[in-house]
């Protein structure tokens, strides 16, 4: 198993695995190294065909390269991931914001939350309608509740749902959008696909009950139900097209954030993991010199990353010494083996997560003059569009990450990530 503490300057280590740690191949491809800041974004854990790489690839190179002019304009981390989800937002490749999933009653509901690591304060939205970012909303919940109290003492609100969510945020300053405007082609044409799915299995489970109560134990009908199933459930690894990202800035601050559509003809009022505290996203400042600053986005099947925290504990993991062993044990222990999803057979969802502390003798100055940033992804369904990249890079790294042949989906893992030493002073 690699170390990747092991690796000078910034080193990407490509090592899938399945779920029983073993090493499929390993591939270290070179970048360049010093910079003020780092992103790393995904656009979702599921399913990525090779027709649409293309598409999910040049979203996440946008992606990151909003954030790093962010960056490199001397913003901070939470900045910087705003950036990086409006863009994500955005694509209508991704199920977030516009192009999202349509539920049961054909309208676009939204999760979305933010977290800055600096001063651990948290802002989210779930089954948000009429709102083109919900991550601006996040962000803007996330700032308001610094400001203090509310009028009679009132505590603000940093978690949000529904109508008065969208109330909230047009009050705020944030304009509404409709949701046809927020509707694709390809979005519409799938619900009305599942909409069609949908009532023919109706009708066929109606028929298997008569023959059920009339035959004594005939299901003959029970094998073409599961012929009929909503897009992407079908091969155990949807198109779970959530999208997230990590930063950290030139001081070391960490922020994370993730933003979802949910899954295709939910139930309307479905909040997914995108919105819930330490399921979706996760950062946290190191403390003092001894302890990492983490920072997580998750992508999924929001009931099982709500069930395990996922977020939170891929975060915590990354305090362990070897950061990639540690990833590897956090989702095989804690996700695909997890004792609250005991009664699932079919585990999906994927993790990006970074670890930054500075470097030598940084250690003991208030001027930063370097930071070792630790990135690393990790998914159980079959595949996972990253990308990353420095402020000091010209171009974005992306990749679309796929289970090693033979693996099945929500059983078995693959695990990747990089070193980079960011430098902020001169040479």
């Amino acid at each position: 198993m690699e170390n990747l503490e092991n690796f000078a300057d910034c080193k990407e280590t490509v090592s899938p695995l399945n779920n029983s740690g073993s090493i499929m191949n390993s591939t270290e491809p070179h970048c360049d190294g010093k910079a003020m800041g780092f992103v790393l974004v995904h656009a979702g854990a599921g399913y990525h065909s090779e027709s649409k790489a293309k598409e999910y690839k040049h979203v996440c190179k946008r992606a990151c390269q909003k954030a790093v002019d962010r960056l490199r304009a001397g913003g901070l981390a939470l900045e910087a991931v705003t950036a990086a989800l409006i863009e994500l937002e955005d694509s209508p490749f991704t199920n977030a914001g516009t192009g999202s999933n349509l539920n049961l009653s054909g309208e676009i509901e939204c999760d979305a939350s933010i977290m800055d690591g600096k001063s651990l304060n948290y802002g989210a939205v779930g089954a948000l309608s009429g709102i083109k970012n919900p991550v601006l909303v996040a962000r803007r919940l996330l700032s308001e509740a610094q400001k203090g109290k509310l009028s009679a003492g009132r505590i603000p609100p940093c978690f949000l749902v529904g109508r008065g969510a969208e109330q909230w945020a047009i009050s705020h300053g944030i304009p509404a959008c409709l949701t046809d405007k927020m509707t694709t082609k390809f979005s519409l044409s799938a619900y009305k696909r599942n909409k069609r799915k949908m009532e023919l299995a109706e009708q066929v489970e109606t028929k298997r009950r008569r023959q059920s109560s009339g035959r004594g134990n005939d299901f003959g009908c029970l094998e073409h139900v599961a012929d009929i199933m909503v897009e992407g459930e079908e091969n155990n690894s949807a198109c779970l097209d959530t999208v997230g990202a990590v930063v950290v800035d030139r001081e070391g601050n960490v922020a994370a954030a993730v933003s979802s559509g949910g899954l295709a003809m939910k139930h309307p009022g479905r909040v997914g993991q995108a919105a819930h505290y330490g399921c979706g996203c996760w950062a946290e400042n190191g403390r003092d010199v001894s302890l990492y600053s983490t920072a997580a986005s998750t992508s999924g099947s929001g009931e099982h990353l709500i069930r395990t925290i996922l977020a939170r504990e891929c975060s915590a993991a990354m305090q362990a010494e070897n950061a990639h062993q540690a990833l590897l044990e956090a989702m095989q222990n804690k996700f695909i083996s997890s004792p609250f999803l005991a009664g699932e057979d079919c585990v999906l969802g994927g993790v990006i997560v970074l670890r930054c502390c500075t470097c030598g003798e940084a250690q003991n100055s208030e001027d930063i003059k370097a930071l070792l940033v630790e990135f690393l992804w990790s998914h159980t369904t079959e595949s996972m569009c990253v990308g990353y990249m420095s402020a000091q890079d010209s171009k974005a790294r992306t990749r679309i990450s796929r289970l090693p042949p033979g693996a099945v989906a929500g059983q078995s893992l693959a695990i990747e990530g990089g070193v980079c030493r960011l430098g902020t002073g001169s040479d």
